[in-house]
Formats: structure tokens, sequence, C-alpha cells
């Protein structure tokens, strides 16, 4: 049995600064996920700012800003898939 795990490229988390209602924040996420969700973003005819503002717009209090974009973007991810995960 092989135990070794084939890993995607890692690294760490990337901070970048955006403005959302007027107020600027800084979000940190790792480059696969910058990478999705400006691909989401192109899909849906908007930029990530915008697409960041509607995520944080409609993310539960409890739920951190970075942790609803990777979740988003996991989704979309997922869906593009399709039902069995292929």
């Amino acid at each position: 049995m092989n135990d070794r795990l084939d890993l995607p490229p890692l690294t760490p988390p990337v901070k970048r600064s955006i403005t959302i209602d007027g107020h600027a924040t800084s979000v940190s996420l790792e480059d696969a996920f910058w990478r999705g969700l400006s691909a989401l973003a192109r899909r849906q005819g908007t930029t990530p700012a915008r697409l960041i503002a509607q995520i944080d717009h409609g993310r539960p209090a409890a739920v951190g800003l970075a942790t609803a974009i990777r979740l988003v973007v996991l989704a979309q991810a997922q869906l593009a898939r399709g039902p069995d995960g292929e």
C-alpha cells in the first residue's frame, strides 16, 4: 500500500486588500483559492471584488470572510464536477 498522498502545490496564504461597502479590509487566502475566486467571478461576469462583497453580504456573522470565500469556491468546484464528483 502506498502511504504517500499526491498533494497539489501548497502555498501559504496571500493577503490582499479589498474595499467592501466603502470599508477597507484584507483577506488572506491560498493561491488556489484566489485563482478559483477569479475564475468564478469571470464565469459570473463580475469582478473578484464584487464577488467577495456578495459573499460577505450573504455569510452568517459566525463565519469569517476568508472561510466563506473558501467554502463558496469549493462548492462551485464540486458543482462543476457533477453529482459523481467527476
